[in-house]
């Protein structure tokens, strides 16, 4: 397993937006998951990267505890040293993009490989100039991110995570900022990943992208899995009603 995440609870001002989840991505596995606004997929992700802490549960990656709920109920994490090499395993793509706004494209991609892992820039800059040519954007090494159109943003957002070697790539809603045209160019980058065996997260309102992509779909809905299963099953025969509910509103 990549990574495993158990048990995991989350609340903010008193509120619990996830409530005992558990899951865990297997090396190649792409695994969307869709649900509501306000259903927890954003949480989630943000606590599996370690931008938020848990409130109860334990993270797990390639086998080794980042996290943990003691005996007396308090969430531990391991030291910061630790967590940096934790922090190494996962990539994550916003839906913002999330740019520096003052760096160039290239710099946008070989700055935390230089000053972060410590590889020599020469390096750096040959994997990122690989990453942009295989976004179909090389040509774009030297301009800014004002200068790029939204989808050929997000593209630079993807191979700035690739640039970090990631073990798994998450993505949160990375086309919901985007009009059609725009989201296709970066959903045939997501499904060329696919195809290449990245392992990955994706939280998507893209049905049709997930059915197709997937190697398994997870359904959350106030705070929770609701169903879970592979795509034909989840969008083809839903057991549970909720899930057949939401389904519903993208078959119109």
């Amino acid at each position: 397993m990549i990574v495993e995440m158990k048990n995991i609870r989350k609340q903010f001002d008193g509120q619990e937006i996830l409530k005992d989840i558990s899951f865990g991505v297997d090396s190649g596995e792409v695994v969307s998951i869709i649900g509501p606004s306000g259903s927890g997929k954003s949480t989630l992700l943000r606590c599996a990267t370690f931008l938020e802490t848990i409130d109860g549960g334990e993270i797990l990656y390639m086998g080794k505890k980042a996290a943990h709920t003691d005996a007396s109920g308090k969430t531990q994490y391991v030291s910061h040293k630790e967590l940096r090499e934790f922090r190494s395993y996962c990539g994550l793509v916003f839906q913002q993009f999330n740019l520096f706004p003052h760096y160039s494209v290239l710099k946008n991609l070989t700055d935390a490989p230089v000053e972060v892992q410590g590889r020599r820039r020469q390096d750096a800059e040959e994997t990122a100039m690989e990453l942009l040519r295989k976004m179909g954007i090389a040509d774009k090494a030297d301009a800014y991110p004002y200068q790029l159109s939204g989808g050929q943003q997000q593209r630079v957002a993807i191979a700035r995570a690739l640039a970090m070697r990631p073990e798994i790539l998450f993505f949160d809603e990375p086309t919901s900022a985007l009009d059609p045209e725009l989201t296709g160019e970066v959903l045939r980058v997501i499904r060329q990943l696919a195809e290449e065996k990245m392992t990955m997260v994706v939280v998507t309102h893209e049905m049709a992208f997930a059915r197709a992509v997937s190697s398994r779909v997870i359904f959350m809905d106030g705070g929770v899995i609701v169903e879970q299963g592979e795509p034909d099953e989840v969008f083809g025969n839903p057991r549970m009603e909720r899930t057949k509910q939401f389904l519903r509103v993208f078959e119109r």
